[in-house]
């Protein structure tokens, strides 16, 4: 199985603890999401924060407005600087993706660092090539850009 990586840094202009509060809370992913993938999270979390071993579903259309279930399990939770969320069941043949928060002078040094694989071997190489790298980069572009809007005073 073919991996990949995507490695994304940003500055946050808030606290170490504010930062933590809101990538924490499953909730939240919804709001940097794009409209497009019509992101929902299924599972009732009432403003839950992350935990080792948590569960979450969601729903997503990852490519042609196909509806998926996207099952993630939380790990390696070591507030307020490090987590991941792993993929159970959902579009990849592997997902792993950590965040990373570090308290810097005026704000958070964030980092997203995901190790993804497709599935279908051949095909999957093919679609990275053509589709899911060029996805992800959007996505993760959408997101910087609405953090920046969301937190930049």
């Amino acid at each position: 199985m073919k991996t990949y990586t995507l490695h994304r840094e940003q500055f946050l202009p808030i606290s170490l603890p504010d930062a933590w509060k809101f990538f924490s809370m499953p909730s939240n992913l919804a709001k940097i999401t794009p409209e497009d993938l019509s992101f929902v999270v299924v599972t009732k979390l009432e403003d839950e924060t992350i935990y080792d071993g948590m569960l979450i579903e969601y729903r997503v259309k990852p490519l042609f407005g196909i509806t998926m279930k996207w099952i993630t399990e939380i790990g390696k939770v070591t507030a307020p600087h490090v987590f991941t969320d792993k993929q159970l069941k959902g579009p990849y043949a592997l997902w792993e993706h950590t965040h990373t928060f570090k308290e810097v002078k005026g704000g958070v040094h964030m980092t997203d660092d995901v190790l993804y694989a497709l599935p279908l071997g051949v095909l999957g190489t093919i679609a990275h090539a053509i589709l899911v790298k060029n996805k992800l980069k959007n996505i993760f572009d959408f997101r910087a850009e609405t953090l920046k809007k969301y937190f930049d005073k």
